[in-house]
C-alpha cells in the first residue's frame, strides 16, 4: 500500500481527533516503521488495519465507518493533490469510469510497485453505473467513501447499493450507483 495513504490517514486522524490520538494508535500498533511513513514508500496494508483498529478502540467508532470517513477525506485530498485528474471531467460517472484506465495507469507510471485495486465499470442506463471493486485487501469501505465523496464533489445526488461477493481470495464488491 502506498505511503500517501498512510500519511493522509494520519493527517486525517490528527485533524479530526488529535495529535495525542495519532501517537496513541501508533504506539498501540506493531509497525515496521514506528509510524514514520513517506508518501512514496510502500507498506503492508496490515499496518493500516492495525492503525484503524486502534483508532476504533480509542473513538468508539466502528472500523467500517472510520474507513469510509477516510475515503471521503482521501477523495477530497486527491482533488487538491492531483487536480489534473479532475480537470476535464464534469460528473461523477465520467470520473469513476476514468479511474481504472486513466488514473491507475498514471499512478503505475509514478509508482510501478503500487498494488492497486481494480475498478470495472459499466453504464447500465443514463442514471445508473455499476462499479465492481476487486482487491486483495479489505478496503471496500474506503472505496465506498470515495465514491460518495465523488458525488458530493460533482454536486450530484447519488445513491449506492452495495453487494459484497468477496471470497477468501479477496474482495469483490459490486457498487450500483444511481443518480437522482
Amino acid at each position: 500500500m502506498k505511503g500517501i495513504v498512510f500519511t493522509e490517514f494520519l493527517d486525517m486522524v490528527e485533524e479530526k481527533f488529535s495529535d495525542d490520538i495519532v501517537d496513541t494508535i501508533i504506539d498501540a500498533s506493531d509497525l515496521s516503521t514506528d509510524g514514520a511513513y513517506t508518501a512514496v514508500g510502500t507498506y503492508s496494508h496490515t499496518e493500516m488495519l492495525q492503525l484503524v483498529t486502534h483508532l476504533a478502540k480509542e473513538t468508539d467508532i466502528e472500523v467500517p465507518a472510520l474507513v469510509e470517513v477516510f475515503g471521503h477525506y482521501l477523495f477530497q485530498r486527491f482533488t487538491k493533490i492531483y487536480p489534473m485528474f479532475f480537470a476535464d471531467v464534469d460528473n461523477s460517472f465520467d470520473f469513476l469510469q476514468t479511474v481504472e484506465n486513466h488514473i491507475h495507469v498514471e499512478v503505475k507510471k509514478l509508482y510501478p510497485d503500487a498494488e492497486l485495486p481494480t475498478f470495472e465499470t459499466k453504464m447500465l442506463n443514463d442514471n445508473t453505473l455499476e462499479l465492481i471493486y476487486i482487491s486483495k485487501r479489505p478496503f471496500q469501505n474506503l472505496a465506498e467513501g470515495m465514491i460518495k465523496e465523488c458525488g458530493i464533489y460533482y454536486k450530484e445526488n447519488i445513491e449506492l447499493e452495495v453487494e459484497d461477493n468477496s471470497t477468501d481470495e479477496g474482495m469483490n464488491v459490486r457498487f450500483l450507483i444511481t443518480k437522482h
